[in-house]
């Protein structure tokens, strides 16, 4: 059995087959999902399981270079925002980019997957880009 506290098969998968600057989106409930990328769907009803929750799983196992929020979530500060802020600080997310929501739907062509959890505030959306460990 595996040590680390990421438990879903696919979510594993996905993590161990990244290559250097991949991209990995854990999304709202109601992030869309482009045709062409597959979706990992953990969601199981409002707030189960939540954003940070599984941003902060998905980090128990992934090397991260960079981030990528949308700039909404600036305004509308849902209460996941100071969590990200301090995983960011402690340096977890590597550097932050802040695009419009239109255009993080745009660049959430681009991922490997995305991760659907059951969170159900706005703007609660963000793409990891996969670093390296050396």
């Amino acid at each position: 059995m595996k040590k680390t506290p990421l438990l879903n098969v696919a979510l594993s998968r996905l993590i161990a087959s990244l290559g250097h600057g991949d991209m990995v989106v854990i999304g709202d409930a109601g992030l869309p999902v482009p045709p062409g990328v597959e979706l990992i769907d953990l969601a199981l009803t409002h707030g189960i399981p939540d954003f940070v929750s599984t941003v902060q799983v998905v980090l128990s196992e992934m090397q991260v270079e960079s981030h990528v929020l949308a700039q909404e979530i600036l305004v509308k500060q849902p209460s996941a925002l100071p969590r990200l802020d301090a995983l960011s600080a402690a340096g977890e997310l590597g550097r932050r980019e802040l695009l419009s929501h239109d255009e993080f739907k745009l660049l959430s062509r681009q991922a490997r997957a995305i991760v659907r959890t059951g969170e159900c505030q706005p703007y609660c959306n963000i793409v990891l880009v996969a670093g390296v460990t050396f």
